[in-house]
């Protein structure tokens, strides 16, 4: 059996080699003149080739064209946009600023309100205080003058307590009187 395998192997292995076909001879001339179809086939093909990359560069450049034409309109809207945007802040900077001007005005004129307050009420005090001023000198000068309070012996009523205690001493009617007020 291993003869027989072997056999069959052999066989195997040289029937392609019986399978080839031997070719027609080609004359020099055909192969030329193949060769000259083949160069006007492969000239063609670049011209087609050529023509195709051309269109398909002028559509590419078209396309870029118009993205670049695109992306300038979309820049420009948004340059536009930011603009209005920053105008819109700085309006509102300006109705910010001057509403802190209004406050700043009122504030200066409250606080000279209240500076103005507290010198009418100096004022005020000064004037109201000065007439009871005078009269408190006034009745001073007077309590002094009449009652000789800088005197030595004593001012006037005191040295009048002693005169009406020394009488009392030989009167009873003025000793009884000087001791209902506890004067004695």
């Amino acid at each position: 059996m291993k003869k027989l395998v072997l056999v069959f192997m052999v066989v195997m292995l040289a029937s392609p080699a019986f399978a080839v076909e031997v070719a027609p001879r080609i004359s020099d001339r055909e192969i030329i003149e193949s060769l000259a179809e083949l160069k006007a086939g492969q000239k063609a093909l670049e011209a087609k080739m050529d023509l195709r990359f051309t269109a398909m560069q002028e559509q590419m450049d078209q396309r870029f064209t118009a993205m670049q034409e695109q992306m300038d309109q979309r820049f420009t809207a948004m340059q536009e946009q930011m603009d209005k945007r920053f105008a819109a802040v700085d309006q509102r900077f300006e109705a910010v600023d001057r509403r802190l001007d209004f406050i700043q005005q009122l504030m200066l004129v409250t606080i000279a309100g209240i500076f103005g307050l507290i010198g009418f009420i100096i004022w005020d005090r000064y004037s109201t205080l000065r007439p009871m001023d005078m009269r408190l000198r006034r009745l001073e000068e007077n309590l002094e003058h009449d009652l000789e309070l800088q005197s030595p012996e004593g001012s006037k009523l005191t040295r009048m307590i002693h005169v009406l205690r020394e009488l009392a001493k030989e009167d009873r009617k003025i000793a009884s009187i000087l001791r209902s007020f506890s004067l004695l």
